[in-house]
């Protein structure tokens, strides 16, 4: 499906200075801030995106994101292609990704928000370039506003994780008797690799307290994070990120929430098409809302992830 060419609704950046160094140009670009997988200000994992990204240096736009300080910064681009309405590249402080969760879902709210994505009541599907590729987003209107966001992640691979339990379960501050009795520790990659860790209960959910060096010497080159989990009701799971670098714990992991899905189908506790709702972030005081539906296919399972959005702050950054 060939798109017409990216075009965003605000002032294009204007030149400002020459980098006293390098000589380089500098530009003012387009900042927002927004709060993803949630409805309410304050809530959810915060996001940066710079919307005219055209034009950066990698290392520029790594800079950028180490700036943000946030688990991750998306740079909006012209597609390299005819395929995609626009290109996404995502970053965290420390590397750039091929795709992630809650960046998608809060970008495409707000190119939606923007006009980029042409406001229609009902839903409306767009392709976006990734680093894993072209891949479908759907964005609900309501009323000529967008709400939910869903994104279709990559069909889920398995890979035994060959971990010490003891290490690890000493890394999150706990021990060998808070795993699930029953479920096993395993990576799971829908489009990065996550480390699925089942735990007993709610309650050992809680008491996680995290050795971040450990943890990655643990996981080093194996996965971006351990997706610490705990079964509620049928179609319900209470979960917690914690990530082996500076930022310790991410809100809200769109990502792994698309891996849990398929870990659970894949493991008998979660029906293909069943709704499965993942709350993240309550430790944090930053309380997320992820919704996952499996499809299944060729013996393969494929996830559908969606949230909300809250747009927070806009302003300028010179780059």
């Amino acid at each position: 499906m060939a798109h017409s060419p990216l075009k965003i609704n605000h002032p294009p950046p204007g030149v400002i200075a020459l980098g006293r160094l390098t000589g380089e140009i500098i530009l003012k670009r387009r900042l927002y801030t927004l709060d993803v997988f949630t409805n309410k200000p304050y809530a959810g994992n915060p996001l940066a995106v710079v919307t005219d990204g055209d034009g950066l240096a990698t290392e520029r736009m790594q800079s950028i994101a180490r700036e943000m300080n946030l688990s991750e910064t998306v740079f909006v681009q012209r597609p390299t292609g005819d395929r995609a309405l626009a290109r996404l590249r995502i970053f965290t402080t420390t590397q750039e990704l091929p795709l992630a969760g809650h960046p998608v879902i809060g970008t495409w709210f707000l190119l939606a928000t923007l006009g980029v994505v042409p406001a229609s009541e009902g839903s409306v599907q767009v392709l976006q370039e990734t680093g894993a590729g072209v891949l479908p987003v759907e964005i609900e209107f309501h009323q000529g506003r967008p709400g939910r966001v869903t994104m279709l992640q990559k069909p889920a691979r398995f890979f035994p994780a060959r971990l010490p339990s003891k290490a690890l379960m000493g890394a999150l501050g706990l021990r060998v008797k808070d795993l699930h009795p029953k479920l096993p520790l395993e990576y799971v990659s829908t489009g990065i690799f996550n480390l699925m860790v089942p735990l007993a209960s709610r309650a050992v959910l809680k008491r996680i307290h995290l050795d971040i060096h450990a943890l990655a010497q643990l996981m080093s080159g194996k996965g971006t994070l351990a997706y610490c989990f705990a079964l509620g009701k049928r179609g319900e799971v209470f979960s917690r990120g914690m990530i082996p670098w500076e930022l310790h714990e991410d809100p809200a992991t769109g990502s792994a929430a698309g891996s849990l899905g398929a870990y659970l189908v894949q493991h008998g506790k979660l029906s293909v098409g069943e709704r499965l709702e993942i709350l993240q972030g309550v430790e944090m005081n930053r309380p997320s809302q992820i919704r996952v539906e499996v499809t299944a296919a060729a013996g393969k399972f494929t996830p559908r992830v969606s949230g909300t959005a809250v747009r927070m702050f806009e302003g300028e950054i010179d780059a």
